[in-house]
């Protein structure tokens, strides 16, 4: 039945465009290709491309539902205790009551709930004329910055949105020289730079350890605000300390307030538990204390309090020595399978003599490799060979396996010597 409703307050109300990555999985779900393969999720697969539950994550729920304490009460406003103290101390590799009384940490939605409550707080708060962004980034970087920056700068108008270079395209690599000329001429004293933790994304792409320290350096210097987005710790090399290096650099300096979102998503594979947090190192325990209490008053307008059962799960994980060494078992498992197939995919592509230079594949880390295919061969995969991939090329490593690998390098072979 429907409304008897003349007039809808609603009927300027545009359709907003769909998101490219859900699309491509809804897309790939109706497919009824027996060779069809998800090649644009970032979720993690086994070599049956099916859904991979963590051991050490089954021994966590296990251990939660034998508990007789456990139970489905709220948490409070900033998120589990537990799980947060040791959230940091994974990130940030210190338990020195000093350095920790200077940051404050709150539990939020994953990784997206952690990169929104951070740009709420700091166009709030700091008021930034520009929010610098990777060229190219995770596509809800931009989204995420547009929802929280009307009438938020220092002017009274938009955040606006600056690219600096990131990926060269001629040689598939990191351009780093483009970073820092861009960064060094046009960002100004109070910019905001959002900087991948590790394993980037799209690009699979990570500045060396003596890169990370020249990027801090010019932060330093130019008195802009780093922003961290830390979606994969121990997922990019196999190893949480390696893979938090720019973050622990950046600490230790001393010198740089700085925020960190960070996700626990990848890492453990409870994407759907949506396990997070936001950190802002700040100078001070006063300061630390200030700005929580208004993390905290955001949050409990938008979400009053965070998930408990993931966080339960993470916590129980983080907490215990042997399931902490099981955990990192795991990670070398993932990790060490999406090197494997970034291998096989490379070996098959050399084996057919596909046009082109094929290293970049094997020199990318991370879940994702940045193909250099283009969107008009993205579609002709999609619509020939049922191989889903988002029109930029990328692809998530975890996709491929023992049984598929040998079909996506022909496809592709096909396609490319097609458009040659």
């Amino acid at each position: 039945m429907a409304l008897k409703v003349t007039d809808s307050f609603f009927s300027n109300v545009s359709v907003a465009p769909s998101d490219p990555a859900f699309a491509l999985t809804a897309a790939f779900k109706t497919d009824a290709s027996s060779s069809k393969v998800s090649l644009g999720s970032g979720v993690y697969r086994d070599d049956d491309a099916k859904p991979w539950i963590l051991p050490v994550v089954k021994k966590a729920k296990a251990r939660l539902n034998e508990d007789p304490g456990t139970d489905h009460e709220y948490l409070p406003i900033v998120g589990h205790a537990k799980f947060i103290d040791l959230a940091q101390e994974l990130l940030f590799g210190t338990k020195d009551l000093d350095v920790c009384a200077c940051i404050a940490s709150v539990q939020c939605i994953s990784g997206t709930g952690a990169n929104h409550l951070g740009a709420r707080f700091l166009a709030d708060t700091l008021k930034p004329c520009r929010v610098w962004i990777s060229d190219p980034t995770w596509g809800n970087h931009h989204l995420i910055w547009t929802l929280v920056s009307p009438s938020r700068n220092t002017d009274g108008g938009h955040i606006q949105q600056r690219l600096y270079p990131y990926y060269e395209e001629t040689s598939r690599s990191f351009d780093f020289d483009g970073m820092m000329d861009t960064l060094k001429k046009d960002a100004t004293a109070g910019d905001v730079v959002i900087l991948h933790a590790c394993a980037h994304n799209p690009t699979g792409l990570d500045p060396s350890p003596e890169q990370w320290e020249a990027i801090a350096n010019l932060c330093e210097r130019q008195k802009l605000f780093p922003f961290f987005d830390c979606a994969y710790q121990g997922f990019a090399t196999g190893s949480l300390d390696a893979d938090s290096f720019a973050i622990r650099h950046f600490l230790s300096l001393e010198t740089m307030e700085f925020g960190v979102a960070q996700s626990f998503a990848k890492n453990m594979g409870l994407y759907g538990e949506r396990v997070g947090a936001f950190h802002l190192v700040t100078s001070s325990p006063s300061s630390a204390t200030q700005t929580r209490s208004q993390l905290a008053r955001l949050q409990r307008g938008e979400i009053s309090t965070p998930p408990l059962y993931g966080a339960s799960i993470a916590a129980t994980v983080l907490g215990d020595p042997v399931l902490f060494a099981e955990w990192k078992s795991d990670l070398q498992t993932m990790s060490g399978r999406i090197k494997d197939m970034r291998r096989a995919l490379y070996d098959e592509l050399r084996r057919l003599q596909t046009p082109g230079e094929w290293d970049h594949v094997v020199k990318q880390i991370g879940m994702f490799s940045y193909t250099g295919l283009n969107a008009t061969q993205a579609k002709i995969l999609r619509d020939e060979y049922s191989i889903y991939l988002l029109d930029s090329g990328r692809i998530s490593i975890a996709g491929l396996n023992t049984k598929n690998v040998c079909y996506v390098a022909n496809a592709i072979d096909a396609v490319v010597r097609r458009q040659g």
